[in-house]
């Protein structure tokens, strides 16, 4: 039971977690710029993660749901149809950008050409999705274990002067907008994962431990970004801390925001072409389709489009949220 627990609980991670994860951007703009109340609200994220995420996977296991869409029809009823399309051009978009974010580490900290990134991030994609879920199982038992190792690592820096100040009203909401935005993309990995397992009990556990990694992980991240004067001024402010106080570690932190940006991309494959491979009989040629259109999509600048979505998204996910505590448990 352990070891199931414990590989639900790094998928939980690994998909959660994604290029604004790594970069720090996401944590300083929920958190980290509202200082000592930000430390709350990190706490209070990490309840939500551990509640709604182990919610969320012990009804998709009662529910036998084999997709996202599935779990959205309990959840939504008869508004499911247009929430399951909408949440299909966010997810794309949203995982196209990833391997855009791929291709830019590679451009940016490794000094080649960003398509040689993309193309390489594609084929380990592929390579990946022949396993199916257990390709998703092996990507985050290697990505987790070294983000977890890195977060130790920057835990032990003294963080700077966390000072309580007095945010605008509209702050407290950033919790939940968090917790809904994260929950609502990575449903698409959780829900088949959870129908696989049969042990509810692994659920739970893996739940519980996945919030908690969750938790520790941005508190380690809070707290070394406090350091940084000025913090809302960095396009990557976890780089700024590693230069600054963990120069040596500079290496391991280029793997890791690859890995997570990777293994956040690997599950938005995972979940599109779960949907796509319906209409098909044969799944490869649909996962190269898909991949190859990504690729083309990653090259285009739609950034404006993002724009749009993401609040509509983050509203549709606030719902979801609401509706995953509200629906009453299968039994």
């Amino acid at each position: 039971m352990w070891m199931r627990a414990i590989q639900i609980a790094f998928v939980y991670v690994g998909t959660v977690v994604g290029a604004g994860f790594a970069t720090g951007k996401e944590i300083v703009q929920f958190f980290t710029q509202y200082g000592a109340i930000g430390t709350v609200m990190i706490a209070g994220s990490g309840g939500l993660f551990i509640f709604l995420g182990t919610r969320l996977m012990v009804m998709a296991n009662r529910l036998q749901a084999r997709s996202y869409e599935q779990m959205n029809a309990y959840l939504f009823g008869k508004m499911s149809a247009v929430v399951n399309l909408f949440m299909f051009v966010v997810l794309f978009s949203v995982t196209s950008v990833m391997l855009s974010g791929a291709g830019a580490v590679f451009e940016e900290q490794l000094h080649m050409p960003a398509h040689v990134g993309l193309m390489f991030t594609v084929l380990l994609a592929f390579v990946a999705m022949l396993f199916g879920l257990n390709g998703i199982l092996s990507v985050n038992l290697i990505v987790v274990p070294l983000m977890i190792a890195f977060s130790l690592s920057i835990s032990f820096m003294n963080g700077g002067e966390i000072v309580w100040t007095k945010p605008p009203l509209a702050a407290f909401f950033s919790p939940f907008a968090y917790v809904a935005f994260n929950l609502a993309m990575a449903q698409v990995v959780l829900v088949p994962l959870a129908t696989e397992v049969k042990d509810e009990r692994a659920i739970r556990l893996g739940g519980w431990l996945g919030g908690l990694l969750l938790m520790f992980i941005l508190f380690s991240s809070h707290f070394a970004l406090s350091l940084l004067p000025n913090l809302l001024s960095y396009s990557i402010p976890m780089a700024e801390v590693v230069k600054r106080s963990l120069a040596s570690f500079y290496g391991l932190y280029v793997v890791i925001i690859y890995g997570e940006i990777f293994s956040s991309f690997v599950a938005g494959v995972f979940g599109l072409h779960r949907k796509l491979a319906l209409f098909s009989q044969t799944p490869i040629f649909v996962l190269i389709v898909l991949l190859l259109m990504m690729y083309a999509f990653s090259l285009v600048g739609y950034h404006a489009l993002l724009t749009v979505l993401y609040p509509l998204f983050g509203y549709v996910s606030i719902i979801f949220i609401f509706l995953l505590f509200y629906r009453k448990m299968p039994s």
